[in-house]
């Protein structure tokens, strides 16, 4: 180590959790570890065809401990004795239901199976119902419109619309809850002993692109509005919080009992939390109009301006702009896509069915046979529709798809909105299907960047991360044509959790802002994609395509909507 000084940074991923202790003074990474959340890879809790997806607490709390430890346990003789910092980061809109006290609830017994009382994923949809009327009352009730830092349309994947269905949908839990937090928040106040939710520190990166909050407001949305929302949201306001606190803010350091848990010292500072892309977007260095893609399960695209620049201008249709939210001292925009890996992950499951219900139990086949067969066709079976696909001339499969399966986040939010695959006949086989559906998430990556190119907001560059940018070369290079720029990926194999301890080396006092932190422990670039100027040409045309089907799927829906 170059440095006496070590920092870790958490990260809480849709399906793991993952720890890295880095050096502070260069960024260098020390050791690293991996978890996966083992009730969620049970599939415990959710029930996909319902969109509904819950966490358990325990999950987050065992793969917090483990990962931590193994990782110092991994690291040199005596490195914990070094570590000055800790900062975490997680997926969001992420929030749960919590007691007077600031515990959620399904860390309370007669709660402990009850998918309400858990974490309410990111990419949880049960609350299209509630998103839709707030909207409908942002837009009518005659009052500030509480959205209009939000995009101007608000999702089911945010906090107020899943808070709302579960209040109205499970009275115990409308019993029981005091008031709600979000798992970046959570997580911090839990190391630091600080749970109580009138004054534990709240994110403002949580509250701005999720809550509707904003300093001309004086914090989140009224209590009128909120009552005219649903009698049952009056006096919420007042339970949950007027401040919140940007991720250089240091909440305080380990309890006494988290740091035996850990293996750390009770010195250790712990940073205000973020969401995952934010601080990702950080430890991918990002500059002002870079924009920033973390591309895995899904996207989030992440674009940061100085306020001056911005003035005044609203950019409609996107997550929100929220000064502080990445960059303390910049404005921070975000976009992204609901679903990206997801689409591929859904092709793949597809295809895997004979795999695991006929081959699996084949009685021609020994136990270890049937479970090899299983498993190597499923870890290599994107791997081999990309080999495959990527020799498909652009114009030949005629083939085009529409990449809302799990709805659109932006632009434009509307999670009612379904995926599509067109232009199939009997020569339609799995690698040009998979073709089209690769060609369909870049596409959707391109309307985001021309909305906010049409809304005045520049773009000067685009870096890929995340596990996508990082291990499908077919699919950086679809995207960098489809867009017609070049793409750099980072050489970390972790920025998200780079990004969480750049910011850790700044509450700990070993940089004076985020900006020092990120040019002294940035990793650099290991890969660019420059795009093909004759496949950028044909994409163009596709891309009309494209957006005409997105037109047709989607005024047919809400068509289907208002005529059952």
């Amino acid at each position: 180590m170059k440095t006496s000084k070590v920092v870790i940074g958490v990260d809480f991923g849709t399906d793991s959790v993952r720890t890295v202790v880095v050096d502070g003074a260069d960024g260098n990474e020390i050791a690293n570890a991996v978890s996966s959340y083992p009730r969620w890879k049970e599939g415990k809790y959710c029930i996909p065809a319902s969109n509904q997806f819950r966490q358990h607490p325990l999950d987050y709390i065992e793969g917090l401990e483990s990962t931590v430890r193994r990782a110092l346990q991994a690291a040199p003789p005596g490195t914990a004795e070094h570590v000055v910092g800790l900062s975490v980061d997680t997926t969001g809109s992420t929030p749960v239901a919590v007691d007077r006290q600031g515990t959620p609830l399904a860390m309370l017994p007669q709660f402990s199976e009850n998918p309400n009382a858990m974490f309410v994923l990111w990419k949880d949809h049960t609350a299209v119902q509630e998103a839709e009327e707030i909207n409908h009352l942002a837009k009518s009730w005659g009052g500030i419109d509480f959205t209009k830092y939000e995009g101007g349309i608000y999702s089911s994947e945010w906090f107020w619309a899943k808070l709302l269905h579960l209040l109205r949908s499970d009275p115990s839990i409308r019993s029981a809850a005091y008031s709600w937090v979000e798992h970046c928040d959570w997580i911090p106040a839990l190391l630091t002993g600080t749970t109580d939710p009138l004054t534990m520190m709240r994110s403002r990166c949580a509250a701005g692109h999720k809550a509707m909050w904003h300093a001309s407001f004086s914090g989140l949305p009224s209590d009128e509005f909120l009552s005219k929302l649903d009698p049952l949201l009056k006096g919420l306001r007042g339970q949950l919080y007027e401040k919140t606190f940007t991720s250089d803010v240091c909440v305080g350091t380990l309890t006494s009992e988290w740091a035996k848990r850990l293996g750390l010292y009770t010195g250790v500072k712990v940073g205000v939390g973020a969401f995952d892309a934010h601080m990702g977007a950080v430890g991918g260095e990002i500059k002002p109009y870079q924009l920033i893609k973390i591309m895995g399960t899904s996207t989030c695209d992440m674009l940061i301006a100085p306020s001056e620049d911005l003035g005044n201008n609203l950019v409609k249709g996107i997550c929100g702009q929220v000064d502080g939210s990445i960059v303390p001292g910049m404005i921070g925009l975000e976009a992204g896509q609901s679903a990206f890996g997801d689409v591929y992950a859904w092709f793949r499951d597809v295809l895997m069915w004979p795999v695991e219900h006929m081959i699996a139990k084949s009685p021609s086949l020994d136990g270890k046979t049937r479970e090899k067969i299983v498993e190597e066709v499923s870890e290599n079976l994107i791997m081999e529709l990309s080999r495959e696909a990527a020799s498909v001339p652009i114009e030949e499969s005629g083939i085009l798809a529409l990449d809302w399966m799990n709805g659109r986040r932006t632009p434009d939010a509307n999670q009612l909105l379904k995926g599509a695959i067109t232009g199939l006949t009997l020569g339609s086989d799995a690698p040009r299907i998979f073709r089209a559906l690769v060609e369909s998430t870049a596409f959707g990556a391109k309307k985001i960047v021309d909305r906010f190119r049409a809304e005045g907001v520049k773009i000067q560059g685009v870096i890929g991360m995340g596990g996508v940018a990082k291990k499908s070369p077919f699919i950086m290079q679809v995207v960098a044509d489809v867009l017609n720029v070049p793409i750099k990926v980072p050489k970390s194999e972790q920025t998200c959790a780079l990004g969480a301890a750049m910011f850790a080396a700044t509450v700990a006092g070993l940089y004076l802002t985020v900006e020092d932190a990120k040019k002294a422990m940035g990793s650099g670039m290991e890969k660019e994609y420059q795009p093909d100027p004759a496949r950028a040409a044909k994409y163009r045309l596709l891309y009309e395509r494209y957006s005409k089907l997105g037109e047709f799927v989607e005024n047919e829906i809400l068509s289907m909507r208002k005529n059952p």
